[in-house]
């Protein structure tokens, strides 16, 4: 049997390269290889070494980071010559690379002891000191020199691994140093002595280079993108850097940062654990000895200065009289609370010093560097020695007004103080056991007049009577056979205490929005069913809970401690979980006698409504919900039209002041240009140039941006929901009087007049708190209304929606921008 015949094999390319043919080498060695991808393989797993490998591996990866900007240089004529050279190449040219960048083994060992080492050594700065050695090291560097990148400040800050702090500080840029520089452009750089650039670092390096000769500065990123620090490598004479040790860094960069990763999920979850242990330390301590009230303050001072690790805490109050801040608790001493508080009380005028201009801003400062800050007052650390490096403080508010600022000094696990330590010194109080005893003890459920009116005025209520009002509103809903009085009662004082005393997201607007939620739910008691009324009235309830008066771009552009959590629906996500911390506090969960199933679906619901609230998701639910129903295609059995319909009836609730009387209209639009002129004023404080809308010079314009709000935002809603809910048709008509009201002002003027009349009555118009002897007014409830909803019925869904203060740029038509922008 003849043999078969041998098929012809494609030699592989050698030094003795075959005549080359007419056509382009190049392009026929790739479509050879393109064709016979086994061969490549074959020569790579025969003749090429893992160290080159790898090197390939991250050009391959630099490459296609950069080729957006830079396309690939042309390859040289392949010759027989250069194929030779090819074949042979050893990369002479280069040193050898260090035996550490061989072995992916060591990169492993490498990230198996920065995360074993961070129980010990926690926090960013300690594991990216750890990651420069080991880089240093597999370099073989003389010596590295850490910077620190904030972005919140914009600098770069050098850093002292030993002591644990910054030496030097230098604005991200160039015209400063090489750290600087390298932050700016996100490029490494190598170059040698002087370090001197005059356009681009003219100060060189900015410290002593202990006789280097060559230095190499690398961006050091997190996975997304963010940069967290620039590393600078020095090596001695003869020894210079080439382009194989920035590969090397490179590659231990990628594995660090998982280390880095790791780091930045430990701290979150430390400084979680560490606030709930300061609750619980303090409430304990607090009942276990309350002998005065310089007792109670020291307690406290001394919590919370170990719990943000500073050295030094002091408290000002403030006299009224005087305009002065003056402390009796003062110099705390070490964090361990091992040294007694100076008695001797210190004076000085408000507007003086850190803790001085915190008084009179009423806004928290966080200073990494207080040498550096013209507002520090050096005559405290002149008079005693002691030297103040870093400083934290917090102005204290009672019914909206500061009364005090607690101050912390140098931090003493880190450079400065964090983001945390901020929050953590905000911290907002819950209803005690107290409380409910009194609100039962003087306040009765027979609610006030009116309030299942539409119309229903929330300016002429007080905050005690919103307590006792939101209480009835609830039962009067959904009984009280499966929900506790006692616990409904708790939790609705805590959700009034949570919500801050700024001009418009206030308890007021919360309570507003829920009564909306409950005349609707009253009055057409067959749309909704009653776990997508619980979800509705409680997400009303509870939908701007910790609202700072800012809207998400405000949080996002300054890098808010909520922004780094929630990068889309910031503030919503952040009152979602606000509600939940609520809920989760001992006699708080008024969903505690629900079903397993119906628990997880109330949840649910609930954050959806509340998520809802962001304006952006408006408009999408609009369109989809008018373009179901002009095809007459709405099915109540559907349940995502279930959805669009609660995400429309959230909207028109939370913009239910449009639809109200004009009294309450303008009442209404006073406050919330008092909360965008308070953002503007904040912006332009920080060098930004703000919405026309949020600027005070430009307050001519309020009635025409009502106009365009009505016309393009508040009529369409309530346009939808009466074609689903006729009985709304109160709302519609409401909205556009207001809408012919604010066009008619908007032509002839004289608006301004009587909203600087309203502003000018500002706060004053709340009514006195109800005195505790007074009994409320209104009617006991019916039997029937006692009763309230209580027959299970199948859940429903969730909602979308937002606050005025959150209207993409805040209060125009959607026409005039686009709604991806609204937050």
């Amino acid at each position: 049997m003849p043999a078969e015949p041998v098929k012809p094999v494609v030699p592989v390319p050698s030094a003795e390269c075959a005549p080359l043919p007419a056509e382009p080498p190049w392009d026929r060695l790739t479509s050879v290889l393109r064709e016979r991808p086994d061969l490549l393989e074959r020569y790579v797993m025969e003749h090429v070494e893992l160290d080159q490998l790898e090197r390939w591996i991250i050009r391959k990866t630099q490459r296609t980071k950069t080729s957006h900007a830079r396309p690939p240089a042309p390859l040289p004529p392949l010759t027989a010559a250069s194929c030779a050279a090819v074949s042979q190449s050893t990369d002479s040219d280069v040193p050898p690379l260090p035996p550490q960048f061989c072995v992916h083994a060591d990169k492993r060992k490498m990230l198996q002891e920065l995360t074993r080492s961070l129980p010990d050594k926690p926090g960013m700065a300690n594991v990216l000191n750890e990651l420069a050695g080991c880089i240093a090291s597999a370099v073989n560097a003389d010596f590295q020199r850490l910077y620190l990148v904030e972005k919140r400040d914009g600098h770069v800050h050098a850093y002292d691994p030993e002591q644990q702090q910054v030496l030097s500080t230098y604005p991200i840029g160039p015209g400063t140093v090489l750290a600087a520089h390298v932050a700016a452009t996100r490029q490494p750089l190598r170059t040698s002595t002087p370090f001197v650039d005059k356009d681009k670092y003219p100060e060189g390096v900015g410290a002593p280079t202990e006789g280097a000769q060559y230095v190499m500065a690398q961006p050091v990123p997190l996975s997304d993108g963010d940069l967290v620090a620039v590393l600078e490598l020095y090596r001695n004479a003869s020894n210079p850097f080439y382009e194989e040790d920035e590969e090397i860094v490179n590659s231990y960069i990628v594995w660090g940062g998982i280390a880095l990763h790791y780091a930045d999920l430990y701290h979150t979850l430390s400084d979680q654990r560490k606030v709930h242990d300061f609750i619980l330390d303090v409430t304990k301590s607090i009942f276990q000895d309350m002998v005065s009230m310089d007792t109670l303050i020291t307690k406290i001072m001394n919590f919370a200065q170990r719990l943000v690790t500073a050295d030094r805490a002091s408290l000002f109050l403030m006299d009224g009289r005087t305009k002065e801040l003056y402390a009796r608790i003062f110099d705390m001493g070490n964090a361990n609370g091992d040294s007694s508080p100076q008695a001797q009380e210190i004076r000085f005028a408000v507007g003086t010093g850190i803790a001085g201009q915190v008084a009179l801003n009423a806004q928290g400062l966080n200073i990494i560097d207080a040498y550096a800050d013209d507002r520090f007052n050096r005559s405290i650390d002149q008079q005693t020695g002691y030297v103040t490096r870093s400083l934290l403080c917090m102005p204290i508010f009672s019914r909206g007004v500061v009364i005090g600022v607690v101050q912390m000094v140098n931090k003493t696990t880190g450079a400065y103080f964090t983001k945390v330590a901020l929050e953590v010194l905000s911290y907002h109080n819950s209803c005690t056991d107290q409380e409910v005893a009194d609100y039962k003890s003087t306040y009765n459920m027979y609610p006030s007049p009116g309030l299942n009116d539409y119309n229903y005025n929330v300016f002429e209520t007080s905050e005690k009577d919103k307590i006792r009002d939101a209480v009835f509103m609830f039962t009067d809903l959904f009984g009280t056979s499966r929900f506790d009085i006692d616990c409904l009662i708790r939790f609705t004082i805590t959700v009034m205490k949570n919500y801050r005393r700024v001009p418009y997201h206030n308890w007021t607007h919360g309570f507003a929005v829920a009564n909306m939620m409950y005349c609707i739910i009253k009055h057409n008691p067959n749309v909704f069913k009653t776990i997508e009324s619980l979800a509705l009235f409680v997400g009303s309830l509870c939908h701007d809970l910790d609202h700072r008066g800012r809207n998400n771009k405000f949080m996002l552009e300054t890098d808010s401690a909520i922004a780094a959590i929630y990068s889309t629906s910031t503030m919503e996500h952040h009152h979602f979980n606000q509600t939940v911390t609520i809920l989760q506090q001992d006699g708080h969960n008024i969903l505690g006698k629900l079903s397993s199933s119906e628990y997880k679906q109330a949840l649910s619901n609930i954050k959806h409504c509340i998520l809802a609230t962001d304006l952006a998701l408006f408009f999408p639910n609009k369109a989809k919900l008018a373009s179901i129903l002009k095809e007459g295609l709405f099915d109540w059995g559907n349940s995502e039209h279930r959805l669009l319909l609660q995400a429309i009836s959230m909207t028109a609730c939370d913009l239910c002041a449009s639809s109200k009387p004009w009294k309450i209209q303008i009442q209404t639009v006073a406050d919330i240009f008092e909360e965008f002129y308070e953002q503007g004023d904040a912006e332009k404080q920080a060098g930004r140039i703000p919405l026309q809308l949020m600027d005070r010079s430009q307050h001519d314009q309020q009635a025409h941006s009502q106009v365009g709000f009505l016309t393009g935002i508040c009529i369409p809603c309530y346009d939808l929901l009466y074609q689903l809910i006729p009985e709304t048709q109160l709302l519609v008509a409401g909205c556009r009087n207001n809408l012919a009201r604010w066009m008619d002002m908007a032509e002839a003027g004289g608006w301004q007049e009587e909203l600087s009349a309203v502003n000018a009555h500002g706060r004053s118009r709340q009514p006195a708190l109800t005195s505790p002897d007074r009994p409320a007014t209104g009617q006991p409830p019916s039997e029937e209304q006692e009763g309230g909803q209580e027959e299970e019925r199948e859940d429903g869904g969730q909602t979308e929606e937002q606050p005025p203060e959150e209207q993409t740029p805040e209060e125009q038509s959607p026409e005039e921008q686009p709604p991806d922008d609204a937050s």
